[in-house]
């Protein structure tokens, strides 16, 4: 017997109905309570086009567990020899369309998967518990894809190829993939150590290609801004732009900088506060360039500028500053990222002045008092931030290659 969802009004909104065709070519058409119009559904892939919108997430994982009830049903009566009833269908449609009953089954690994979470929840922060939940609805939509629960036993090998492909067909970056699985793993060894048998030795996580493109401003090209004019209404967002690539702050805390906050220490300008993000006690010297766009500022700092807007003028500034090598960066379209190369200035966010502050002065100052500066725990962290490209003696590579072919070239022409 197969099944597939129909919409029964093509040009409204309209319920989301079942049709079944059993082994002898009848035919069963069930309508459920779902509704949904027809510019928003995707009859290809049988469900809302856009799984990400709010309105039509539930509706997904709804039809998912639709999907689940009727496969498990149709399973039943194959193995059981027992006889196919309409009325219990409807029974299941309708129990598995109730939005009040959502609770993953007894015994399934979801239901393991959410007691780890809600155990956890008062110990890890608000981003924490976020992940969690996209590694749990992703394995959410993958029993709805095999349109079985998952239970532990079957956490296995095989579970690892199932998944990859699963996420491959539905174009999730390789970076989610992996991260959940690596999750996987934590929720096994987990149930291990409470004495549930798992196959978590039998999992072999594939080894993820990591892209890791640190995206910096060169002193190069903070020089080129630096000297060059802009339009007074960006003139407040280059300054913060060199503020922030000398002071290797989050934008949460270089666009709180006032007089109020600054020190001196032996006769050197400090900023005294408190990290947003991290609470940690930050006492930071400031970097001569610093010191220079304050001076044009009649000795303070440039006016405040919301997040948004300065994200848009510095592009605008690193535009008009000719910044425009080729990067690699991740790039949604839709609600997929891809890999794509764009010019540097369109890839640029306020976070591009944290970055280039740790990869211009790393070498050049010890990486310890480089952390105390931008509040790094860990020497792990801080490297995420260096970008580990060395562009001079790229640069030095790139004259000495064209250096020997004008040799060889004017020693065979002549």
């Amino acid at each position: 017997m197969t099944f597939n969802f129909i919409l029964l009004d093509s040009n409204v909104s309209s319920n989301i109905a079942i049709r079944f065709i059993d082994d002898k070519k009848n035919e069963y058409l069930l309508k459920t309570p779902l509704r949904i119009t027809s510019s928003r559904w995707n009859q290809e892939k049988q469900r809302p086009d856009n799984i990400y919108l709010k309105r039509d997430k539930k509706l997904h994982s709804l039809l998912n567990r639709i999907r689940i009830g009727i496969a498990t049903y149709l399973t039943e009566i194959k193995t059981k020899h027992r006889t196919f009833s309409i009325n219990t269908l409807g029974r299941i449609i309708k129990k598995n369309a109730s939005i009040m009953n959502t609770a993953s089954p007894e015994g399934g690994f979801l239901k393991h998967v959410e007691a780890y979470i809600n155990n956890r929840h008062h110990m890890i922060s608000s981003a924490t518990y976020k992940r969690y939940m996209v590694f749990f609805r992703l394995l959410e939509r993958f029993e709805g894809h095999r349109m079985q629960h998952l239970y532990i036993n079957e956490v296995n090998e095989n579970f690892v190829k199932e998944f990859l492909f699963f996420c491959e067909l539905e174009e999730y970056s390789k970076s989610t993939t992996y991260r959940t699985i690596h999750f996987v793993r934590t929720i096994l060894n987990f149930l291990e150590k409470r004495g549930i048998r798992t196959h978590v030795y039998e999992l072999e996580l594939p080894k993820e290609k990591k892209f890791h493109q640190v995206i910096t401003l060169t002193e190069d090209e903070l020089i080129k801004i630096k000297r060059m004019e802009v339009p007074s209404n960006l003139q407040a967002a280059k300054d913060w732009l060199i503020i922030s690539c000398y002071t290797g702050q989050r934008v949460s805390d270089f666009m709180k900088f006032n007089i109020a906050m600054m020190e001196v220490l032996d006769g050197r300008p400090c900023m005294s506060f408190v990290q947003q993000k991290t609470q940690k006690d930050i006492l930071l010297p400031l970097h001569p360039a610093a010191l220079v766009v304050m001076s044009k500022n009649s000795d303070s700092f440039p006016s405040r500028l919301p997040i948004q807007k300065y994200n848009d003028q510095i592009k605008e500034v690193a535009r008009i500053a000719g910044i425009k090598s080729l990067v690699k960066v991740h790039k949604r379209r839709g609600f997929r990222a891809y890999e794509m190369m764009v010019q540097k200035w369109e890839a640029i966010t306020s976070h591009i002045g944290r970055r280039s502050f740790a990869s211009n002065f790393y070498g050049k100052i010890p990486t310890p008092l480089l952390m105390e500066a931008t509040g790094h725990s860990t020497e792990q962290m801080f490297h995420r931030y260096i970008n580990s490209v060395d562009t001079e003696r790229t640069r030095s590579l790139g004259i000495y290659f064209e250096k020997s072919y004008k040799e060889k070239f004017l020693t065979t022409e002549s």
